[in-house]
C-alpha cells in the first residue's frame, strides 16, 4: 500500500489544480484563436484591408499619430451589419498594415449620435485637460440629436469634445459640451481641427451644407466663426460632407494647401465621392487656384468616401498620409457581407506635382504594404498578340498586386481581366479614344442586391500622353488600381461567388515592357 502524507497531499493537488488550469486555459485560448481566424475568413472578408470584427462601419475618424501609434477611429454600429446610432469604433497600428482591435471609444449620450470628426494632440496644453509632460489627446465630433431631426428642427447637429490622458486607451466627455451649437442649419458636422502655427490657433473646418465653414480658438473649446469657401465651386450634387485641410509641398518645393471634400450623391460614377481643391490659406480664409467650375477628384472608383489624412505625424517621416472608406452610399447597407459590413481603402500618401493639366494631387499605397509582399510572378518584355496570363499556378491565391510597366512607343488600347473558375470577372480596360481607365463590374459576381451598384465606371486621365504604368491591388472583394505615377486612382468592390485568382491582359499588339505579379500576405 502506498501512503501519501497530508503534505505531500496537498503538493499533488496543488499540482494538478494548476495543470488543469493550464490546460483549461490553453483549450480556451486555442479556441478563441480559431474563432477569432474564422471570424475573418469569411466570404469577401477582405484580407490585407482594415475591417472592423462585426458589424457595421462608414466613415474613418480621429485619426492621428502618437507615441508609435497610429489611431483610427470610425463610425461604428456594434448591433447591427445597417447604419444605426453612431460610435466611434477604435484600432491602432504601429505599421497601418497590422491592426490591433481596441474597446470602443465613444458612445452615445443625451446630446446625440456619435458622428464624424479629428483628433488631435494637444502638445501645449491649451485644453487644460492634461499636462505640457502629458499632453491631452483630444476628440472633435459631431453630435446628432436624433429626436430633434424626427422633430423637424435644423439645429440637431452641433460640436463635442472629450479628451484621453493615457494614450487613446479611454476619453472623458467634456462636461460643457457643445462646444459649438448649431445656429439653426440641417447639415452642421464632421469638424476637422488642425493647429496653425502662424496664428497661434486652432482652426476648424466644418462642413456646412453646400459649403464649408472656418473657426478659429484658442484652447479647443471656445470658437468663433472666421470665414466661409465653396458655395457655386466645384462639384454641388449632394451635401458636403468630412472636409480636410492640409498644407502640402509641390514637387517638393513650393508650399499648397489641400482642401478634401467628400459629397453624397454627385460622384463622377454615381452615390458617394471625393473632391479635392488647391489654393492657399491664411490662417482666415482659403483660396481656390482653379476656376470655380473644375472639379478634381481623389479617386474615380465608386467605393472610396469620407477619407481624411493621418495628423500629428513626425517631421522626420513628413508624408501626409490617407485612409478612406470602401463603400458608397448608394448600396453599402446590402452589400452580401453579414458579420461585417465595410472595409477600408489601403493607406496612401498623398503628393501634389505639376502635371500639363495644372497643379494635382496623386496617391500612392504606403510603403509599409512591402512586408505584406510574398512569391512574384515575372513576365519580361513581352508582344501581347491575344492574351497573357499574369499569375502563376504556385501562387493560387486572390490576395496579390501588379505591375505593369507599357512600352508607349507601341500604343493600343488593352484589358486586363480578373476572373475566376465560374466566368465571372471584373475588366479594367484602357480606352485611348477615351484617354480613360474603363472598370466593368458587371460580370463580376453578385450585384443583384441592388439595381445602382452594377455598371461600368470611367476614369478620365490627366495626362494626355500614352501611359506607361498601371499598378493594381487584389483583395478578395476590392480592386485598387492607379496609374499615371497615382495621378489616376480608382477603388471599386465587388462580390464574386468564386475568388478571382486568375489575372490576364488582353490586347492586340501592346508591347508590354515588364509584369509583376506578387503574392500579399494576409494580416489576420
Amino acid at each position: 500500500m502506498i501512503r501519501i502524507s497530508n503534505r505531500n497531499f496537498s503538493v499533488l493537488s496543488a499540482a494538478l489544480f494548476i495543470l488543469l488550469t493550464l490546460i483549461i486555459y490553453s483549450c480556451g485560448k486555442k479556441q478563441e484563436n480559431e474563432t477569432k481566424s474564422l471570424q475573418f475568413t469569411e466570404q469577401h472578408r477582405p484580407q490585407f484591408h482594415f475591417s472592423p470584427p462585426s458589424g457595421w462601419m462608414n466613415d474613418p475618424n480621429g485619426m492621428f499619430f502618437h507615441n508609435g501609434e497610429y489611431h483610427l477611429f470610425y463610425q461604428f454600429y456594434p448591433d447591427s451589419n445597417v447604419w444605426g446610432p453612431m460610435h466611434w469604433g477604435h484600432a491602432i497600428t504601429k505599421d497601418m498594415i497590422y491592426w490591433e482591435h481596441l474597446p470602443i471609444a465613444l458612445y452615445p449620450d443625451s446630446l446625440g449620435y456619435i458622428f464624424s470628426g479629428s483628433a488631435v494632440v494637444d502638445h501645449q496644453n491649451t485644453s487644460g485637460f492634461g499636462t505640457t509632460e502629458n499632453p491631452p489627446l483630444v476628440a472633435i465630433f459631431t453630435y446628432h440629436l436624433m429626436e430633434g431631426e424626427k422633430a423637424g428642427r435644423n439645429d440637431y447637429q452641433t460640436q463635442g469634445i472629450a479628451y484621453s490622458l493615457d494614450n487613446g486607451r479611454s476619453w472623458t466627455k467634456y462636461a460643457e459640451n457643445p462646444v459649438l451649437k448649431n445656429p439653426g442649419i440641417k447639415d452642421f458636422r464632421d469638424p476637422k481641427v488642425f493647429w496653425h502655427e502662424d496664428s497661434k490657433k486652432w482652426i476648424m473646418i466644418l462642413a456646412v451644407q453646400d459649403h464649408v465653414e472656418f473657426f478659429g480658438s484658442p484652447d479647443l473649446k471656445s470658437w468663433t466663426k472666421l470665414s466661409e469657401f465653396g458655395v457655386g465651386v466645384g462639384g454641388h450634387g449632394g451635401v458636403w460632407e468630412c472636409p480636410d485641410l492640409f498644407p502640402s509641398k509641390v514637387d517638393g518645393g513650393e508650399v499648397k494647401w489641400v482642401m478634401l471634400l467628400s459629397i453624397n450623391p454627385g460622384s463622377p460614377n454615381g452615390g458617394s465621392g471625393t473632391q479635392y481643391f488647391i489654393g492657399n490659406f491664411n490662417g482666415k480664409t482659403f483660396v481656390n487656384d482653379n476656376p470655380p467650375d473644375k472639379t478634381l477628384w481623389i479617386d474615380y472608383g465608386r467605393d472610396n468616401y469620407a477619407g481624411v489624412t493621418w495628423s500629428n505625424i513626425p517631421e522626420s517621416d513628413g508624408r501626409r498620409l490617407f485612409l478612406g472608406w470602401m463603400g458608397n452610399w448608394d448600396y453599402a447597407q446590402v452589400v452580401p457581407t453579414y458579420v461585417w459590413r465595410s472595409a477600408m481603402t489601403l493607406p496612401r500618401e498623398f503628393k501634389l506635382t505639376k502635371t500639363s493639366s495644372g497643379i494635382r494631387l496623386a496617391s500612392h499605397p504606403v510603403k509599409e504594404i512591402e512586408t505584406l509582399v510574398g512569391k512574384s510572378y515575372v513576365i519580361g518584355e513581352t508582344i501581347v498578340r491575344d492574351s497573357v496570363i499574369l499569375t502563376s499556378s504556385e501562387m493560387e491565391t486572390s490576395l496579390f498586386e501588379v505591375m505593369i510597366e507599357l512600352d508607349s512607343a507601341i500604343k493600343r488600347d488593352f484589358s486586363i481581366e480578373l476572373f475566376n473558375t465560374l466566368g465571372e470577372k471584373l475588366v479594367i480596360r484602357y480606352s485611348q479614344e477615351q484617354n480613360a481607365i474603363l472598370v466593368d463590374r458587371t460580370a463580376a459576381g453578385k450585384n443583384d442586391f441592388s439595381p445602382k451598384f452594377s455598371g461600368i465606371d470611367k476614369g478620365p486621365r490627366s495626362l494626355t500622353s500614352y501611359p506607361t504604368d498601371i499598378r493594381l491591388f487584389l483583395d478578395h472583394s476590392s480592386v485598387e488600381i492607379f496609374m499615371d505615377n497615382g495621378l489616376l486612382v480608382m477603388t471599386e468592390t465587388f462580390f464574386p461567388s468564386e475568388p478571382f485568382k486568375n489575372v490576364k491582359i488582353i490586347s492586340d499588339g501592346l508591347k508590354i515592357k515588364s509584369a509583376n505579379t506578387r503574392k500579399i500576405k494576409r494580416i489576420w
